[in-house]
């Protein structure tokens, strides 16, 4: 597949501001870094009145987002990702909250990363529509024609399926001083591979334990001086992580060794 570095650039200033979306307001495009922290319940006591002093909560307070990973069969894009290559590309289907059948919303995301930053092209569909896009081709009356060809092309080059659920509990932050800077804190992170419907709620396996939070610094450059010495000054490291990531190895890669009857080695 082509890597559309051109078109990635192209919306180097469509930031997101606040949350995934703010109110009515929702961007479909934009480019950021991601950097994500573990954190143990001590560090997040202290770090929290630094981070209240420089970004307010989002409109949504604690709330809940599920996705639906599409995969191959053989978890290829996962796969990929895993590898670490330039390039990479995901899709998944996000709501916020429980969607009603149907009519509920949800958002049909392309996640790109290339060169260690991060595109999301992103349309809103009822959910009836959006089954209809990625499963049967058809285009949703309204929505933005280029990232709705962009998500066709996925779904015809790899013929993917929806292969795990993935929820977790979220506080969302924007910077006071500078809103494109965001931080997103998760815990109860669960998985399932089974009933892959966004309609059915969110409950599952842990991919980590009850006790941990994952920080996730969402900026479109530098990360301020202040911020880096909070973290620092607190044993708080940057890590690398990624949900589906671990998921996949530490939960589903196991199983389908053990299927096969293969000692995977160490």
């Amino acid at each position: 597949m082509e890597i559309d570095t051109a078109g990635c650039r192209a919306y180097d200033r469509n930031y997101i501001v606040g949350g995934e979306s703010m109110g009515d307001s929702i961007i479909s495009s934009f480019q950021r870094y991601e950097v994500k922290y573990f954190l143990t319940p001590e560090q997040r006591a202290s770090l929290m009145p630094v981070l209240e002093a420089h970004f307010q909560m989002d409109e949504y307070g604690l709330h809940t987002i599920s996705n639906l990973y599409y995969d191959t069969d053989n978890y290829e894009i996962t796969r990929n990702s895993i590898d670490r290559p330039v390039y990479k590309e995901k899709l998944r289907v996000r709501a916020y909250g429980v969607p009603q059948p149907e009519t509920g919303r949800v958002f049909v995301e392309l996640k790109k990363k290339y060169e260690h930053v991060v595109y999301k092209r992103r349309i809103a569909l009822p959910v009836a529509e959006a089954d209809r896009l990625l499963n049967h081709g058809e285009d949703p009356p309204g929505a933005d024609p280029q990232i709705t060809h962009e998500i066709r092309h996925f779904m015809e080059h790899y013929q993917p399926k929806p292969k795990v659920y993935l929820s977790y509990r979220r506080i969302a932050m924007a910077g006071i001083e500078d809103p494109e800077l965001r931080i997103t804190m998760d815990q109860e992170l669960l998985w399932r591979t089974e009933d892959l419907d966004l309609t059915h709620g969110s409950y599952g396996r842990h991919i980590l334990p009850e006790e941990t939070t994952l920080m996730e610094i969402k900026v479109p450059g530098a990360m301020p001086l202040w911020l880096a010495r909070a973290l620092s000054d607190r044993g708080i490291y940057r890590t690398s992580f990624s949900k589906i990531g671990a998921c996949y190895t530490r939960f589903i890669l196991p199983t389908i060794f053990e299927e096969k009857g293969v000692t995977p080695h160490v």
